[in-house]
């Protein structure tokens, strides 16, 4: 053979070779029925991840991704757990770990949400059973330093969007909660009791829909407290009822009767804790309540989330009964 035909031939080879390479990582692939999770941990090497890969049959090959990773050298490969769900090609599949396209649960936790609603949450994302959380939300250790008289993690629970994955457990959710109500706390640069604030910005929370309402809904439970007035905070019976595995959607005579130490339509003073989880608008209510005269509240019958306020019983029994009126011509 004639050096030009040895040259031909390698340049053949070589080239058939890259071809080879070519199609094998742009090819799609998927040897998975619905989906493959992939966790590719903090220090996990290149041939590891090939190795992870092919055994979760999301590439073909190990080698392909080995020849993407030698094509980018200078690409920084994020650990984490990835979810495959459709056939991807090599290319492809190297460009989302590069990028860091992990999978996470988006649990968004609104202002006013008490534990058994964040236990339920979670459990409909399927990561834990919604006792399993309750369980970790019952131990107040995670904020003691802040609230010594803290019966649970109610009230400190922050309402925030928190991204899970598949791994993360309850007292992971509950540290990462409490964590950011300590970060909005401090940042308050308040020295005021946390106790205190949080458990009454709970009710204002419960109680007000309309954020221009709820320094004027503090203002009048601040009046109360002061003058020894219960509160008679509708949300607090449900609450009682609800630790006592008895809530039945609607407020009963019996739940108003009953002497649960969180009932305050039978005992003066603030519940033992908060009654769910404000939010900052809340806090900062009844850090700054407004300045009024009010001691009664009762909703209005128009649909708005508005009430009436008033300074004493007769204007009040008054507004109840417009209210009664309107709701009654309601369809």
């Amino acid at each position: 053979m004639t050096p030009f035909r040895r040259l031909a031939l390698v340049l053949l080879c070589a080239a058939g070779g890259a071809a080879y390479i070519g199609i094998n990582l742009n090819t799609p692939y998927a040897g998975f029925n619905r989906e493959a999770f992939v966790d590719l941990p903090k220090g996990t090497g290149a041939r590891q991840m090939a190795t992870l890969l092919g055994n979760s049959g999301v590439i073909r090959h190990s080698w392909t991704f080995l020849a993407a990773r030698a094509l980018r050298r200078g690409a920084t490969l994020q650990a984490g757990e990835y979810r495959f769900t459709q056939p991807a090609s090599v290319l492809e599949i190297f460009d989302r770990i590069e990028r860091g396209d992990i999978f996470y649960y988006d649990l968004v936790v609104p202002e006013g949400k008490n534990m058994f609603d964040i236990a339920a949450a979670a459990e409909r994302l399927g990561i834990f059973s919604a006792e399993r959380f309750l369980e970790a939300a019952r131990n107040p250790a995670a904020i003691r330093d802040l609230d010594p008289q803290a019966p649970t993690l109610e009230g400190y629970l922050f309402p925030n969007s928190y991204r899970l994955n598949r791994s993360t457990t309850p007292e992971q959710l509950c540290l990462a909660m409490t964590g950011k109500f300590r970060e909005v706390w401090l940042g308050l640069r308040t020295d005021a009791s946390v106790h205190r604030i949080v458990t009454l910005a709970s009710l204002v929370e419960k109680e007000g829909k309309l954020p221009n309402e709820r320094p004027i809904i503090a203002s009048v439970f601040t009046r109360r407290l002061s003058i020894g007035m219960k509160l008679d905070c509708d949300p607090t019976t449900i609450y009682a009822a609800l630790l006592a595995g008895n809530y039945r959607g609607a407020i009963h005579k019996s739940d108003l009767a009953s002497g649960d130490p969180y009932n305050t339509y039978q005992h003066a003073g603030l519940p033992p804790g908060p009654i769910a989880n404000p939010g900052a608008a809340s806090i900062a209510a009844v850090l700054h309540p407004a300045d009024t005269d009010y001691l009664y509240f009762v909703a209005r019958a128009d649909g708005s989330g508005g009430h009436n306020f008033s300074a004493n019983l007769a204007a009040h029994a008054a507004n109840v009964v417009k209210y009664r009126r309107n709701t009654a011509q309601r369809p």
